[in-house]
C-alpha cells in the first residue's frame, strides 16, 4: 500500500512538472508596437492577460505613423495597434500582415482638456475666445489624435486663426505633457489619457469633445508575425474582459 501511494504521489509530480513544462513550451515573447495614446490601457490590459499566460509581452509605444514608417522599413514587431484604421489596411495591401487578422479593438474620444479648474466650459467656448497662450495637439501629419484635432479646429473654422498658439506633440502622449507641465495651458488630446478607470485625472477641466466634430478614431490591430503567441494576445483583446477594461479607460469598444 506504502509502494502504491508512493508511485501515486511520483506520478503526480511528473504530470505536474510536465504540465509546468508544456506551458513554457507553448509560452513565449513577442513585441507589440503600440500608439502612444493606449499606454496605459495596453499595460493594465497585459496584466491582466498575464495573470492567465505565460507569455511574455514587449510593448514598444510610439506615433502611429513612426511605429507604422518602422514596420515598412522591417521592424520586427509580432503585432501592431495603431490609433487609426488606415495604417494597418496600408500594410494589409502591402501583404506585410497575417491574413484576416485586422480588426477594431477600440474607437477613440477626444477632449479638450486643461489643468486650470476654471480654464475649459462644457462647450468648449474657450477655443473660440483665444484666452490662453498655447494649445497642445499631436502632429496631424504622424498622429491620429492629432489629425482628429485638426478636423476640430477646421469645422470651428478656427484652424487658421489658431495655428499661432499649437503647439505640436511628435505623438498624443507628447501632447498631453506639454498640458501637464505647464508648457501650454490646454490641449486636444485622447480622453484615455485624463482617466483612470472610473475617474478623471485629479483637477482640471475638460470638454468631451463630439464625435460628429472629426472622423471617426477607429484604433485597429493587425498580426505581423505567425507566432501563435500574437494570435493568442489578439484573441484576447476581442473577449470581454479585454474590452472592459479598454471602456474603463475612456474608449469605446466595437
Amino acid at each position: 500500500m506504502l509502494n502504491l501511494l508512493t508511485i501515486l504521489r511520483n506520478v503526480a509530480l511528473v504530470l505536474g512538472v510536465l504540465a509546468i513544462v508544456a506551458n513554457r513550451l507553448h509560452s513565449g515573447e513577442i513585441s507589440v508596437a503600440v500608439a502612444s495614446n493606449f499606454g496605459n490601457t495596453i499595460r493594465a490590459l497585459v496584466a491582466e492577460y498575464q495573470a492567465s499566460s505565460e507569455d511574455e509581452i514587449k510593448l514598444i509605444l510610439g506615433s502611429t505613423g513612426k511605429l507604422y514608417a518602422q514596420i515598412l522599413h522591417g521592424a520586427p514587431f509580432d503585432v501592431f495597434l495603431a490609433a487609426d484604421e488606415q495604417r494597418p489596411k496600408l500594410l494589409e495591401e502591402e501583404s506585410i500582415t497575417i491574413s484576416d487578422t485586422r480588426f477594431t479593438y477600440a474607437i477613440g474620444r477626444l477632449v479638450l482638456w486643461s489643468k486650470r479648474s476654471d480654464l475649459v466650459d462644457s462647450k468648449g467656448s474657450v477655443l473660440e475666445a483665444g484666452d490662453f497662450r498655447f494649445l497642445s495637439i499631436a502632429h496631424p501629419k504622424l498622429a491620429p489624435y492629432g489629425q482628429a484635432a485638426k478636423e476640430v479646429l477646421m469645422k470651428m473654422d478656427l484652424w487658421e486663426a489658431l495655428a499661432p498658439k499649437l503647439v505640436f506633440g511628435e505623438n498624443v502622449g507628447q501632447a498631453f505633457h506639454f498640458i501637464s507641465s505647464g508648457n501650454a495651458e490646454l490641449g486636444l488630446i485622447a480622453h484615455s489619457q485624463i482617466l483612470q478607470p472610473g475617474s478623471l485625472t485629479e483637477g482640471g477641466s475638460r470638454w468631451l469633445v463630439p464625435s460628429n466634430l472629426h472622423s471617426p478614431i477607429e484604433q485597429q490591430a493587425v498580426q505581423l508575425s505567425e507566432k501563435p503567441e500574437s494570435r493568442r494576445f489578439l484573441a484576447f483583446l476581442k473577449n470581454e474582459p479585454a474590452l472592459k477594461i479598454i471602456r474603463e479607460y475612456g474608449y469605446d469598444t466595437p
